[in-house]
């Protein structure tokens, strides 16, 4: 190969290389800010895998509600159809770093319609008048042109789009998270409510023989009237609370049909049955700090927005500079098929151009690039530090619901036997009604609260969960799942 040619050749390849812009670095921990340990005691420092959590709960509906959503929920499907948006931007971006090449072909027949012709007259003297003829024409084109992309601009879009694609899978999962924890959340809200309405409906049967016993005792003389009204007015404030736990309860089981893609009361029947709030495992590996870089989907989408930006300021610095276009084309044309490689012509355009005045408007593009990327990165450091609170506040968030667990438990234990021994007493006349309604008031009260620590508990599992980035597989980046096979009806 001739000495000139290489140099041809390699010329653009070499003028390829200058690519503006600066290149994106991944920022350290430290530079976010992120501790080295935690400032809350953690349960334990060896980080677990969480992608399906919410199987460690041991409630096979549960777990069958929050699959069901993963594939099925409306928000889920929205993130898929913008992750599958952001791929097919990729592929036109990447098709910019290949030149562009269309074909033509063409096909004419001329007439003469008036004019042109000729006369002869025939042996009986008839004269007749023919006309020119007609003729073919045929041409066959092919043209090709390339951005060469001097100084990376084209590159660098391709990293931009890139970076936006991989943040759309990221905020895909981050998503996905999102929908679990809010499944497994309301299902424990609706065990929750489901325990606080047995509760009111065996205190209402309580206060049922109570309010009848204070009849037979005024009946007798035993004592006055008081008795029995305050036991009709005790019943009538717990009747009143079953109302609005059954409204708390409707309101759960109604999100949990719309999470799976379902109508509202689609799950009423399969939630029927009252089962108690699941418990999940009594300890959670958490990790350290810097584990959340790479297992929340919202810091990793975060992250590869600010790469996006930062790629983006190539993008606009590339403007400053000359910008080479490169195009040829090869024509041929004949009067038929058979003659139409006899001439063939052929042109190549190789054009520079370069901005000279535009008044300032190319340097301001760069700085509001910078400061786009500025932005992003404030972003990102934000939600890091946001996602590392999420983690100490549902740590410390479980571990006082449990310690409320176990208090609740000894009051209930306390606060029963009490009533037992006011309502023996009161049968035999030892005590007054007072007495006893404020010992089974403080019954109800224990049995509520401890089950709600025991539901804020299991909500404060879900919670820590979902803030270690946990509902999803963090070692790859989520593609978009490709397209179902079009339907008659909807293709």
């Amino acid at each position: 190969m001739k000495p000139r040619t290489r140099v041809l050749l390699l010329a653009p390849a070499i003028l390829a290389g200058c690519t503006v812009g600066p290149d994106y670095r991944p920022a350290a921990s430290s530079e976010l800010g992120v501790p080295d340990q935690w400032s809350v005691p953690a349960a334990n420092a060896q980080a677990q895998d969480l992608t399906r959590w919410w199987r460690s709960f041991d409630d096979p509906l549960l777990a069958e509600l929050v699959e069901q959503a993963v594939v099925a929920n409306t928000d889920v499907a929205q993130a898929i159809a913008r992750l599958r948006q952001a791929r097919e931007s990729l592929v036109q971006s990447r098709a910019a770093l290949l030149p562009n090449v269309s074909g033509s072909t063409g096909y004419q027949r001329n007439e003469n319609l008036r004019g042109g012709g000729r006369s002869f007259t025939l042996p009986d003297g008839t004269v007749v008048d023919t006309g020119g003829g007609g003729s073919n024409s045929y041409t066959v084109g092919l043209s090709a042109s390339y951005q060469v992309g001097l100084f990376g601009e084209v590159r660098r879009t391709v990293e931009a789009t890139r970076a936006t694609y991989e943040g759309a899978g990221f905020s895909y999962a981050a998503t996905l998270l999102t929908v679990e924890s809010e499944l497994a959340r309301n299902y424990m809200l609706a065990r929750a409510y489901q325990a606080q309405l047995a509760n009111a409906r065996a205190s209402l049967a309580l206060q049922d023989d109570n309010l009848e016993i204070a009849g037979f005792r005024v009946q007798a003389g035993l004592v006055s009237s008081l008795d029995a009204e305050q036991a009709r007015s005790q019943r009538a404030q717990t009747a009143a609370t079953i109302p609005s736990i059954e409204q708390q309860y409707n309101a759960a089981v109604s999100r949990l049909g719309v999470l799976t893609a379902q109508a509202p009361g689609a799950l009423k029947m399969r939630l029927a049955a009252v089962r108690p709030i699941p418990r999940g495992p009594a300890a959670i590996g958490v990790g350290i700090p810097a584990d959340i870089l790479r297992r929340r989907p919202d810091v990793r989408a975060a992250e590869r927005n600010l790469a996006a930006a930062t790629a983006r300021i190539g993008v606009a610095q590339a403007a400053l500079y000359p910008a080479l276009a490169i195009s040829g084309n090869i024509n041929t044309a004949a009067t038929s098929l058979g003659s139409l490689g006899d001439a063939i012509t052929g042109s190549l355009f190789a054009g520079l151009t370069q901005a000279i005045f535009n008044g300032g408007r190319l340097r301001a593009q760069v700085r509001n690039a910078r400061a786009v990327a500025e932005q992003n990165y404030a972003a990102y450091q934000g939600t890091v530090l946001l996602a590392l609170e999420d983690v100490e506040n549902a740590i410390v968030a479980l571990n006082t619901a449990r310690e409320r667990e176990r208090q609740f438990a000894i009051q209930l234990d306390a606060a029963r036997n009490s009533a037992i021994l006011a309502r023996s007493q009161y049968r035999t006349g030892l005590t007054d009604f007072t007495t006893l309604s404020q010992q089974e008031a403080a019954l109800l009260s224990a049995q509520n609260g401890l089950v709600q620590a025991r539901s804020d508990a299991a909500t404060a599992q879900v919670s820590l969960f979902a803030a270690l980035g946990g509902g999803w597989d963090a070692d790859t980046i989520p593609q978009a799942p490709p397209l179902a096979a079009p339907t008659p009806d909807n293709r």
